[in-house]
């Protein structure tokens, strides 16, 4: 099966250097805190909502394209888990008994809530900030691959994280206006 020796490809990088493998826990595993920062303080930054002078008016001016951004990302991860319990479908580590993930992960696979709450994410900034949105694409194709190699997800668990966390923000943007 095609999925299976797609994640072998890449779970074949773990395992091979303690350093790399750090690099993929950071990546996997504790760089995803540092996105939602990230998209926060750009949120709250580009707009000057801080140094304004009249900081709650400003915020407020404002609250629309901060609540869509997080609104998608959050509606998308409750909708991803929702259905990991409809599809039950089990970690590599489940089905492999040679595949040792690079940390603790718990719950249903399908599909990976990481790649689609960042997904949802991305494109929610990509919509309104074009180059923002290309670096949070970026950042959350970095977590999916590190999910893969650390063995705690199948590709196919995030593909179908990107495409669920983009088209929830796409359709979100069309039905909420939010500029």
């Amino acid at each position: 099966m095609l999925n299976n020796q797609v994640f072998f490809f890449f779970y074949n990088l773990a395992h091979q250097s303690e350093i790399f493998d750090g690099v993929i826990i950071f990546f996997a595993d504790i760089f995803p805190y540092f996105v939602v920062l990230f998209a926060f303080l750009f949120l709250i930054f580009h707009h000057e909502v801080l140094f304004s002078q009249g900081t709650i008016k400003e915020f407020i001016k404002k609250w629309k394209e901060i609540t869509f951004v997080f609104f998608s990302g959050t509606f998308v991860w409750v909708l991803a888990y929702l259905l990991k319990y409809l599809f039950h479908t089990e970690r590599p580590f489940d089905i492999f008994s040679n595949v040792i993930p690079l940390f603790s992960e718990t719950g249903y696979a399908f599909p990976s809530g990481h790649a689609t709450f960042f997904m949802a994410l991305a494109f929610s900034l990509f919509f309104s900030h074009k180059k923002v949105g290309y670096i949070f694409i970026f950042f959350t194709l970095l977590i999916g691959f590190a999910r893969i190699i650390a063995g705690v997800h199948f590709p196919v668990d995030i593909l179908g994280g990107f495409v669920l966390g983009f088209t929830i923000a796409f359709f979100l943007k069309n039905v909420y206006p939010h500029t």
